[in-house]
């Protein structure tokens, strides 16, 4: 399908116009005392922020509210919302709130606490706390049990186990691992173990040493557990740009591009010493085999790993260089040594009959291989925080953390008119938080994006995302704004079609 002729609507672009109030459908809020007590502050909402991250367990929320004293009826009189329910602890919250091209979020949350802001004779500003039901849920729950076998199969039973999280949500975002971990609960609780475990994960049919490190947190959508490699094998769900011009009702987004964004700031994090200390880009570890103890061999291994060659996926197309002064000659390098105690024969597999001699015949098994996933867990963990950029754009609830976006911004270069894209800070990058903010005037959503590497890898945008439209975009650059040298070159053709035919 061509662009020509077509609005922004027509398109399914996002435009500046999407930024408008859009609809709280459901703020329904059920008493704990009386079931049937239930009251919507939907329309008496002042402002809703949502929020989801994958460095959170589960999902969270805030809402805003004027309470009135006519909002409950308790027998023949009217009372506020905190009195009339009563609002204490724990209730259940019914959220439903679209975007302006008609995406819904509809989750079901509970109050983690609420406060008064401000209060008068006849009403009171509320701001409630909401929280998902395995955030409250992960308190009352211990695990004492064993667990064998693959790390996911570990996941998704802590999930849906009923004397676990006991949850509901769907859990196909549940990528699978390699290898086998067992582990014993130690009485302790289930977010406890489902992020020890992510750090120990290596994804399926990757090789070991190459890729290690997982995420585990919700969205709207279900959990996700999914490693950090395949988080930057995603294309880019959405594609966006920043330039200074405005949208014009979508006519002047650049073909490929999903909208253009309303803020955008970028912050480098990469502090050269700190990264050092974390062993982001090389490390050491040194470990210690009990079962070879009293073998004549050293219990004792040292391992070194770098970035050097690994088959990692980046968003960009390299990490960040360092100063080739600061290289060890004809010696290892490493900045952080780790020490460990392997795991080995602590744990061994083995069921039914015959347990103890497979048991026995698996004594001498690493339960987690130290060398190859420890330290590749380390480095990828502290690569991924390399650059942050933060966007807002208008609401769109299509977007969730953990999915990969396009991003795009004009290069900073001495001409006002220079037409080229950032080529170093543009490109692929990861949802690591976002809020979607709706109020009265406005409806917003803010991402921190961010990624473990830099350059713009054009190979990566396999395709221009728009719901209309495979064509990939026709430029590398912004078409609002022209070079010093189109403008000269077009400035010439006027003269020559406007003022040298009249010379006689």
């Amino acid at each position: 399908m061509s662009f020509a002729g077509l609005t922004g609507k027509d398109k399914n672009l996002l435009t500046a116009k999407d930024a408008n109030a859009s609809d709280i459908r459901s703020i329904k809020i059920t008493s704990n005392k009386k079931k049937s007590r239930v009251v919507d502050v939907s329309t008496a909402t002042i402002r809703l922020m949502y929020f989801e991250s994958i460095l959170q367990d589960t999902l969270q929320a805030s809402v805003g509210f004027v309470d009135a004293g006519n909002s409950v009826r308790v027998g023949l009189t009217k009372k506020s919302v905190v009195e009339g329910l009563p609002l204490e602890r724990e209730e259940n919250v019914l959220l439903k709130f679209f975007d302006n091209n008609g995406e819904q979020i509809k989750v079901t949350m509970y109050v983690n606490d609420h406060s008064v802001v401000s209060s008068e004779s006849t009403k009171e500003m509320v701001v409630l706390q909401l929280c998902s039901k395995e955030f409250l849920t992960n308190e009352d729950v211990r695990i004492p049990e064993r667990f064998d076998g693959p790390i996911s199969e570990h996941v998704k039973a802590i999930l849906t186990g009923e004397k676990y999280l006991n949850s509901d949500k769907d859990i196909t975002q549940i990528e699978d691992t390699q290898g086998e971990e067992n582990f014993e609960g130690s009485n302790n609780k289930p977010f406890f173990f489902l992020n020890r475990l992510a750090k120990s994960s290596v994804p399926e049919g990757a090789p070991k040493g190459n890729s290690a490190g997982f995420f585990f947190f919700e969205t709207s959508e279900g959990f996700v557990f999914k490693s950090i490699d395949s988080f930057f094998a995603q294309e880019p769900k959405k594609s966006y740009i920043y330039n200074m011009t405005p949208d014009m009702g979508g006519k002047s987004i650049p073909e490929g591009y999903d909208g253009k964004t309303l803020s955008y700031e970028v912050n480098n994090r990469v502090n050269a010493q700190k990264k050092k200390m974390m062993g982001a880009y090389n490390t050491r570890i040194i470990t210690f085999d009990p079962s070879l103890f009293a073998t004549g061999e050293s219990p004792y291994k040292v391992s070194y790993i770098d970035s050097e060659g690994k088959e990692i996926k980046i968003g960009g197309k390299e990490l960040p260089k360092g100063n080739e002064e600061f290289e060890k000659k004809n010696q290892p390098l490493f900045t952080r040594t780790v020490y460990k105690v392997k795991d080995v024969g602590t744990l061994p597999s083995g069921s039914g009959l015959g347990k103890e001699q497979e048991q026995l015949k698996k004594s001498g098994d690493e339960n987690l291989e130290m060398e190859k996933v420890v330290n590749q867990s380390i480095m990828r963990y502290n690569q991924l925080f390399s650059s942050m950029t933060t966007i807002t754009i208008p609401g769109d609830f299509t977007l969730h953390a953990g999915d990969a976006i396009w991003v795009d911004a004009a290069s900073k270069q001495q001409e006002v008119c220079a037409d080229d894209v950032d080529k170093e800070k543009g490109g692929l990058y990861i949802i690591a938080d976002l809020c979607h903010y709706l109020s009265q005037k406005e409806t917003l959503t803010k991402l921190n994006l961010i990624r473990d590497s830099t350059g713009r890898d054009t190979k990566k945008r396999k395709k221009a995302i728009s719901s209309n439209t495979s064509k990939p975009a026709k430029s590398e650059t912004p078409p609002d704004v022209q070079s010093s040298w189109s403008k000269r070159r077009n400035a010439r053709k006027v003269m020559q079609d406007n003022f040298l035919p009249n010379i006689k």
